[in-house]
């Protein structure tokens, strides 16, 4: 049986053959960037391992024997769910491999934020010196941080933020009550962001969450608070976050994922001077990175062994 991987950025598939060739698997390696590529890639193989490729409902009409799609990471909005449905494919994800990197990260986002670190760094390099010069700091434990979205990862977001701040609220009408943190208040979307300086997004993308963060909401917070982005770019519409920003009703938006990655190298977003960016790394570490790739590869083993994986998005086939 063949397990094509339609794209991936790694040096190496040694992680993937020593757990998919005992198990009676053939790997090959497509550098698939369109649909197109990936049927053509796709003809003769049971599974795929997909990074960044789209499996359309186009690919899944012309590839029958396909049975299994695993995600190389937590979100599948590149992944046609509503057909794979249809044709009785399997789609699995790897939804805790880097829990602790993007809360970490995102963490770091927010801290960074508030203690201005970004701006002073700027203004340090243009030979300013002023403490003053960036505006005012408020301490932490007089400001309230809104989580949208507190599951794996945003429940992590707020038990290390707790520490730090007066209030934490959370927005997450998914989150059964047995599962919410302790300490962290639970609010709607709209009260979220009246009361929250910063708010951290933690969401999926999907048809509710897409361009969910839109200039209403942001006039919404307090003047002059923070937004931070780990999940997905097009959560947040990005024409209103900059006017935001430059209205000032925003200080300041610390963003890992853009809704096009990398932006158009003459995007306003990336010499914003109250923007501070990172490369939609939040999820890395080598360890991480190490913890996906196997669990993504060990997907379609459990598949074929067990009948289903261990992280079922879509429920597919009988596999035997």
């Amino acid at each position: 049986m063949k397990v094509v991987i339609t794209d991936a950025e790694y040096p190496d598939l040694d992680i993937e053959r020593s757990i998919l060739e005992p198990a009676g698997f053939t790997l090959e390696l497509a550098h698939c960037r369109t649909p197109e590529d990936v049927i053509q890639a796709g003809r003769d193989a049971v599974a795929f391992l997909v990074q960044y490729a789209s499996v359309t409902r186009q690919v899944f009409d012309a590839l029958p024997n396909l049975r299994i799609v695993s995600r190389y990471g937590v979100g599948v909005d590149t992944i046609d769910l509503e057909a794979a449905r249809e044709h009785g494919v399997w789609v699995a994800n790897v939804p805790d491999y880097g829990t602790m990197e993007v809360a970490t990260h995102a963490m770091g986002m927010i801290l960074a934020m508030i203690r201005h670190l970004p701006f002073y760094d700027q203004l340090v390099k243009d030979k300013r010196w002023h403490y003053l010069a960036t505006g005012p700091l408020h301490r932490p434990g007089t400001l309230t941080l809104g989580i949208v979205g507190v599951g794996r990862i945003g429940g992590t977001v707020a038990r290390l933020a707790q520490p730090y701040f007066q209030h934490v609220l959370g927005c997450d009408p998914y989150l059964p009550e047995d599962a919410w943190p302790e300490g962290v208040e639970q609010v709607d979307l709209e009260t979220l962001f009246q009361r929250s300086h910063v708010v951290s997004l933690h969401v999926p993308l999907t048809d509710e969450t897409y361009h969910m963060v839109t200039r209403r909401l942001l006039e919404q917070m307090p003047r002059g608070g923070y937004l931070v982005n780990t999940a997905r770019g097009s959560v947040v519409q990005l024409d209103d976050l900059l006017e935001a920003l430059n209205s000032g009703q925003l200080a300041g938006a610390a963003l890992d994922v853009l809704p096009q990655e990398p932006p158009p190298p003459d995007h306003p977003i990336l010499s914003h001077p109250k923007v501070l960016l990172s490369p939609h790394a939040a999820f890395f570490s080598v360890e991480a990175e190490q913890e996906l790739r196997r669990k993504a590869a060990y997907n379609i083993v459990a598949w074929a062994r067990e009948g289903r994986p261990p992280y079922v998005v879509v429920e597919g086939r009988d596999a035997r």
